[in-house]
């Protein structure tokens, strides 16, 4: 299985080219400004409910000063086998509890975390839980309550491309910084580097550098919308195009990891392609839409629920083309025009142990197949 392509439940799309997960770059400690106060934000029992920080929309400065208290700057030392010894990185206040969210990739194989507050104030911090699937950590540190800032979680779903945004983090290691610009686009798929891929992810042109990951992206009322997490570059360093994971998906994984550390996905255990005008041709399909099951992994959801793979193939102008598979066209009712509209009905609306029905087209008619989902394999 291809790791740098776009996977899930075993289904491979195509690759996003040179995306660079956003850390990692060792700075001295800076000068931090005295303590802000902010309003108080969401517990972990009521996260995922819409409590806006702010009911009306703020200036950029207004966001900066009322959120900046509850953005943290996350030091990481890692093992010496490791590879990045070291580096830098930003996260958020969850609660007052002490737990905070960064990115998974931020503090991958640490030995040691310090989490270093706006006034200066620096504590060690251990791991709760991580979703490498998701690229979300929750860490927790024993500060003094007066530190704790927590950012309120919006709700992504209600963003629109053009949407004013806001990003806040330590680029490059400078603590505290703020670059502002619009919602480019939403529902993309990022490769996680586990060989699944993470859907329903934000595409922004604020500027996101190496230090930004784990740092919130906020709307224009000051709600924290995703997670800074990527940026698309050939370089390295921002080149307008950065990723955020949304807050709706930091809603339903959070708490989980809090309470359990590991957040179990559904998986329904397919690959293939999506159909395109020269397949659709070779299928005898009237519209290029719809996904066509390529292979069924043995044991899986789907290999349980029947759903076939394709095992012929067939020559379209000098391409050969797999014929004779499932083609799913809805899930649950939902149109699928893509893999991305499975895996980002998988992320937002399934648990492990839920139904899923398909509606497929086998042997030139529709069906409809019930899939019980199960945990993702590693």
């Amino acid at each position: 299985m291809d790791k740098s392509g776009i996977v899930v439940g075993g289904a491979i799309g195509a690759a996003i080219v040179a995306v660079i997960f956003a850390v990692l770059f060792v700075a001295p400690p800076e000068t931090v400004k005295p303590d802000i106060v902010v309003s108080n934000g969401h517990s972990a029992s009521t996260v995922g409910e819409t409590t806006p920080l702010y009911q009306s929309k703020l200036s950029l400065i207004d966001i900066f000063e009322k959120s900046e208290p509850g953005v943290v700057r996350v030091n990481v030392q890692r093992a010496e086998s490791t590879e990045g010894t070291g580096g830098v990185g930003s996260g958020f206040v969850f609660d007052k509890k002490g737990h905070i969210i960064t990115n998974e990739h931020v503090v991958s194989n640490a030995k040691k975390i310090v989490i270093t507050f706006l006034d200066g104030r620096s504590y060690n911090a251990d791991i709760v839980g991580v979703d490498k699937f998701t690229d979300i950590a929750v860490i927790k540190v024993n500060a003094d309550l007066a530190l704790l800032k927590p950012l309120s979680l919006g709700d992504s779903s209600n963003l629109k491309v053009g949407e004013q945004i806001a990003a806040i983090g330590n680029p490059f290691g400078l603590s505290g910084s703020m670059t502002s610009g619009i919602v480019s686009q939403l529902g993309r798929l990022l490769p996680s580097g586990e060989g699944y891929s993470i859907p329903d992810i934000i595409q922004t042109d604020a500027a996101i550098n190496p230090g930004n990951s784990g740092g919130p992206l906020l709307n224009m009322r000051g709600e924290i919308i995703g997670i800074n997490t990527a940026i698309q570059s050939a370089t390295g360093e921002f080149t307008g195009v950065g990723f955020a994971v949304p807050s709706q998906t930091v809603a339903k994984i959070v708490p989980t990891l809090i309470e359990e550390g590991e957040y179990m996905h559904p998986w329904i255990g397919i690959s293939g392609r999506d159909i395109d005008p020269d397949m659709a041709k070779a299928l005898g399909l009237k519209d290029a839409v719809g996904f066509l099951v390529v292979t069924v992994v043995e044991d899986s959801p789907a290999s349980k629920a029947g759903l076939i793979g394709s095992e012929k193939t067939i020559d379209v102008e000098g391409t050969t083309y797999p014929i004779g598979g499932d083609v799913i066209l809805a899930v649950d009712g939902l149109e699928v025009r893509k893999i991305d509209d499975i895996l980002i009905h998988l992320q937002r609306a399934k648990s492990v142990g839920d139904e899923m029905v398909l509606e497929i087209l086998r042997d030139g008619r529709t069906t409809n197949v019930t899939i019980v989902l199960q945990e993702r394999p590693n």
